[in-house]
């Protein structure tokens, strides 16, 4: 059983602190789903992942193509991952459901803190999972690194 780890970016944007916790997630052995809403943003963030890290490689590709289920890391606008995820990376206030919580080794909530419509996103989030029995952990990276500030 998986739990729901909210990410409060306040000192670094998405594409410096996806990188990380995406190879992070990798080295765990886990297949990944970035998911979105827009593909418009997946595209940026596609030309942003190719520039991270600068010293390494983070194998990733968008779904859509012949080698979907071959990618460790997919960036998508859909709940279903034909990559085999086993972990999902929301962004942009992609939905996530208890069932996935319950069913991934790992759901991730990343949300901008300087957006008040991304705060509330990620508070009726945390609200609905924890409601429905899920496992959550609060981190910020207010003080430069990632420090947990609350669990569930």
């Amino acid at each position: 059983m998986g739990a729901a780890y909210f990410y409060h970016l306040t000192q670094q944007p998405l594409e410096a602190a996806l990188p990380r916790l995406l190879e992070a997630s990798l080295k765990r052995g886990w297949r990944v789903a970035v998911r979105g809403r827009n593909p418009r943003y997946l595209d940026w963030l596609d030309q942003k992942l190719w520039l991270e890290p600068e010293d390494g490689f983070l194998p990733h590709g968008q779904a859509g193509g012949p080698h979907d289920a071959l990618q460790p890391v997919l960036l998508t606008t859909e709940a279903e991952a034909p990559n085999g995820a086993t972990c999902v990376m929301s962004v942009e206030g992609a939905q996530v459901t208890a069932k996935e919580v319950n069913g991934l080794d790992r759901v991730c909530i990343l949300f901008d803190g300087g957006d008040a419509a991304a705060l509330e996103r990620a508070r009726s989030q945390w609200r609905e999972l924890t409601a429905a029995g899920c496992g959550a952990q609060y981190w910020s990276d207010e003080s430069g690194s990632w420090v947990k500030k609350s669990e569930r």
